[in-house]
Order: structure tokens, then sequence, then C-alpha cells
């Protein structure tokens, strides 16, 4: 029997942020849009705190007063240090140039479920239970995507742009060999959700809390309903060394920090459920060609350590919904706006992988336990963090002064700064395999 073939104007791989964000503003700009999700809603992803920066784009969508409902108030992110109250506050309130004065902590499987169902009353059809399985590109503007569903037939679509959000599948760039490891850094992380653990007091309640340890760094995330994320993102070397005792060794590690310990004591792990996921980051080749483009994880992606997936997915579909709108009526412009959104989209990996990279190195340990706002740099990193990184000068000259004395404390402590370069490369080199956070079965 024949497969069906359905034709669309634009095929969207991924019910994710990026995915659907790109599906709503395409539909939205009168393309016929197939938003095809493998899952079903809601669905498990770790990555509950948002940026700042994340919210002129719920606002362009239509969907703040939702995010809103759905989440915490967060006014800035902690990080230890050592003084009276033990951590530093990084007030977004207090970053240069136009970033919002908070964001918001969320369920991620709410979150995206309600940016999917917004696709879908946008004007595109989305589809869940359907699954991408193979591509064949005749050309730039006939692309073929078989289509296996979980509830009816295979089916094919007949595309003329193709988006692949699939995330950490990265389904279009595994196809095409596009993937590559990330050779300066990778890390694992152990994670669950804990009830009656303690929370900041006052307008901090709902703020990320940063921690580290001897192996990487811990978070602290208030959720609705007085739930509390909880992990660590560790170099594999010491992930490796959990030999099926997840539950345990979650808590040990969580024990290696006595300030965050303090706040755990007496909190409780909810069902027992512990999650590990490894190969945090990598990029592709390329971003993208005639006739398709990657955008979210499905492109890149960078240690969780400052919050900037969610961000960085919905900025970049935003960012292809306009090349692909742009193209469709006028097919010339492609390359170049191809080669625009990329260089783009990098620039802003690179701003904030040079603070990932180095956030466990003792000069960088050193310089955001003991902010110094000579000449404002310390509102240049809040903006930073706050996911200012790309269109304001007053933010992108105090980032290069930043590094700039960065490089002159790594001088004069130059042994431990490359101890600590060294190790991190070796431990880029490893090999760790922990799933796409599936419940962890050990």
């Amino acid at each position: 029997m024949n497969e069906v073939v359905e034709t669309c104007d634009v095929a969207v791989i991924g019910g994710g942020p990026a995915g659907s964000t790109a599906a709503t503003l395409l539909a939205r700009g009168g393309h016929e849009v197939i938003l095809l999700e493998k899952a079903h809603h809601p669905r498990f992803h770790i990555g509950e705190s948002l940026l700042p920066m994340s919210l002129p784009i719920f606002e362009r969508l239509g969907v703040a007063e939702k995010v809103r409902a759905l989440g915490v108030h967060k006014r800035g992110a902690d990080f230890e240090a050592n003084n009276a109250r033990g951590f530093n506050t990084f007030a977004f309130d207090r970053a240069l140039g136009g970033s919002p004065p908070h964001a918001y902590q969320v369920w991620r499987q709410d979150f995206d479920q309600m940016l999917f169902e917004h696709a879908r009353v946008s004007g595109a059809d989305a589809r869940e239970g359907h699954a991408a399985v193979r591509i064949e590109q005749h050309d730039s503007r006939n692309t073929c995507i078989d289509v296996e569903t979980d509830m009816g037939p295979r089916y094919q679509i007949r595309a003329r742009y193709l988006v692949d959000a699939s995330g950490r599948d990265a389904f279009l760039a595994a196809k095409k060999k596009l993937r590559r490891k990330n050779d300066e850094h990778q890390s694992a992380a152990i994670f669950g959700h804990f009830r009656g653990a303690t929370p900041r007091t006052g307008e901090d309640a709902g703020n990320i809390s940063m921690y580290r340890f001897e192996h990487g760094w811990m978070w602290m995330i208030p959720l609705p309903d007085g739930v509390m994320s909880v992990g660590a993102v560790c170099r594999p070397e010491y992930l490796k060394q959990r030999k099926g005792r997840t539950v345990e060794f979650l808590l040990e590690t969580l024990k290696r920090n006595a300030a965050m310990w303090q706040r755990l004591e007496g909190a409780e792990l909810i069902d027992d459920k512990v999650r590990v996921t490894g190969n945090y980051s990598y990029d592709s080749r390329q971003m993208g060609g005639p006739g398709w483009i990657l955008i979210g994880d499905a492109f890149a992606f960078l240690d969780p350590v400052f919050s900037t997936g969610v961000y960085l997915a919905m900025s970049t579909a935003e960012g292809a919904a306009r090349l692909i709108d742009s193209v469709l009526r006028d097919p010339r412009s492609e390359a170049a706006l191809l080669r625009k959104l990329e260089k783009r989209v990098r620039k802003a990996m690179e701003r904030f992988s040079f603070f990932i990279y180095r956030f466990n190195n003792p000069v960088m340990k050193e310089m955001l336990g003991n902010p110094s706002n000579r000449l404002r740099i310390e509102q240049g990193v809040i903006s930073m963090l706050a996911g200012d990184v790309l269109d304001t000068p007053t933010v992108l000259w105090r980032l290069q002064l930043f590094k700039a004395i960065y490089g002159m404390l790594g001088a004069m402590n130059w042994r431990r700064w490359r101890a600590e370069k060294t190790y991190r490369r070796a431990q880029a080199r490893s090999d760790f395999e922990g799933g796409d956070t599936p419940p962890d079965s050990a």
C-alpha cells in the first residue's frame, strides 16, 4: 500500500521550546507548518531555570502571562562566597542595558507543553507521537520526511523547508555527520527533585543557588509547590564512580558541600528518583544549508551552569523563523542570511563559554566570590548572567575587560590555572554515556 504523502511549507522536527517557537512564528507569518514531536506532552526535560532575556521573547510570542502563571519568580542567582551570609547575590535588576530585572524557574514539562499548545493555537499543525525516521532532500525546496506514529500508519511529508529542533537527538546533524564533541569541555550530571529543602529568605527565595565542590558544581532551583531541583554537574571521571549506587551517590555528592547540605538536611528525595545524563557539550560544523536549519540543542549544547539552553534555543528559533520567511519569499538571500545567523549564535555561545569553561578554575572562583564593580564590571557579569551577550556595547566591552583581568590574575597564579586547564581538557577527551535523562535504573 502506498504511503500517504502530505505537503507543507515548513516541517519542524521536535516540539520543545525551539521547535514550538519557530512553528508559532512561521504559522503566524502565513506559512503552512507541520510540527512533529515524537513523544507526548507533558514529557520530562531538565533545564528549569530561565534567563531574563527570554522574557521579551515570551512577550513577542504572546505567552508572557502563561509563563508567569507557571513559574517561580527569580530575581537573580547566588554563588557561594566566603562572607557573613555565605553567598553573593547577583541581582538581575543591577544589569546594564535593557534586560528585564527578573526571570522564572519552571517545571519544564509544563512549560514545554504550554509552548507546544500555543504553536497549535497559532496555526501550526502540531502532532504528538509522530517521529521523523528518514529524510531525503531532492532539492533545496523539496525535502521528504518519513514519519512513524505510535497510533497509526507511516506517512511522508514533503516540505519546502526543514527545521531540526530535535534536541540532543540531533537528528539531522547525526544523519549529515555534522555533530562534533567539544574538545574544551565535557561534564555529566546527576540530579533529583526534593521536597522540604530550605529556600533563601525574603526576595531571594526564588533564586537559583550555585555551589562548588572538588569535582564540579551543584545547583538548587526552587520550583512551584515547594519542590527544589537539586543536582551536581561533574567531571565524567567522578560520575563513573557511582557503579549502581545512584541514589546514595547523589546524596554523598551533595554532602561534599556543607553549606548546600545544611539546606537539604531533612529534605525528601521525591519518589527516590535520580536521573543521570552525560555528553553535555557539543556543536555542529554548520547550522544550515539550502532548505534546512538546525536550532536549539539540535545545533549545539553548552554546560548548563548559566541556564543558557532555553534562551539560546528560543532566540535562535526566532532568527530561524525570520530567515525562513525571507528565503521562502526570495531564495537568493538564503546563504547570506544563514551565515549571519550562525555567526551571531556562535558569538553568543563563545561569550558564555568563556565563563563556563573556567567556572571551576580557582581564578574564576575568586573573581565571582569577591566581585568588584570598578568600571561596572560586576554589572557586566550580571548582564551576561541575564543573557545579554549580543547587542549591548556597554555590556560587551566590560566582558572583554573581565577577560583581560582574568588573564592577568591567571598569569599571577599560573600553576593553579594551568593545572585546572590541563585537567579540564583531559576530561573533555574522556568517554561517558549517561543517556538522555531517562530515569536511572541502577
